[in-house]
């Protein structure tokens, strides 16, 4: 008895000193969601331009660029730890014919850009990945909707073949519009700028509502 007090002092003790914060866990994959199911995370197909990417937590950096007032440059816990979460559930429709729904959790994108501060000029948010990958969109899109930068799909960690760190939840676009391994965000007055698949023919706005391919 009296050993298993002295362990649970220390136990006391060790956590006082390391305060408060609550250590994230990774926990089981939601299949429901208010009485609706959800897809797998494994009920997406491979279609990357490079394959998985394969992304160090510990040297990662977001970086907000361009015709911002203040840039910024974040961690992977910064981002996470010191901005609010929102989730909610949105579907993924992929030009190849597939589709899944999926419990998204992030941080809005237009937040980000808050703390950015876009310049007047400021018309363009070119979203870019760690594999090269590019797409763009109009800045007031990030004002009309609650358009989410995610971290967790159907509460666990989104895993590297699936964009880890970060995902762009594109709502209301084709999948292609959707980019992974999220590394910069640019603030742009280019408003005919092409990503990787625009350039490539497919349509600049990607609304679900309209076709694809120009």
């Amino acid at each position: 008895m009296k050993t298993w007090l002295a362990l649970l002092a220390a136990f006391i003790i060790i956590s006082g000193c390391l305060g408060a914060r609550t250590i994230a866990l990774n926990g089981t994959e939601v299949r429901n969601y208010e009485g609706e199911d959800l897809s797998s995370i494994n009920d997406f197909r491979e279609n990357s331009i490079k394959g998985p990417q394969f992304i160090d937590e510990s040297t990662y950096r977001l970086k907000i660029t361009g015709l911002a007032d203040n840039p910024k440059e974040y961690r992977y816990r910064d981002v996470i730890d010191t901005h609010q979460r929102y989730s909610k559930p949105v579907r993924l429709d992929c030009v190849e014919g597939w589709s899944v729904d999926i419990l998204w959790e992030g941080v809005l994108v237009r937040d980000l850009l808050a703390e950015a501060g876009p310049k007047p000029d400021a018309r363009t948010v070119i979203f870019r990945a760690y594999d090269g990958y590019s797409s763009s969109f109009p800045i007031s899109y990030f004002y009309e909707k609650d358009i989410l930068m995610a971290y967790k799909m159907n509460n666990l960690t989104i895993p590297p073949e699936r964009g880890f760190p970060f995902m762009l939840v594109a709502e209301d676009k084709w999948g292609y519009k959707w980019v992974k391994w999220i590394t910069e965000i640019e603030l742009s007055n280019d408003t005919n700028y092409s990503g990787y698949w625009e350039s490539r023919g497919y349509s600049d706005s990607g609304n679900l509502n309209e076709s694809f391919y120009n």
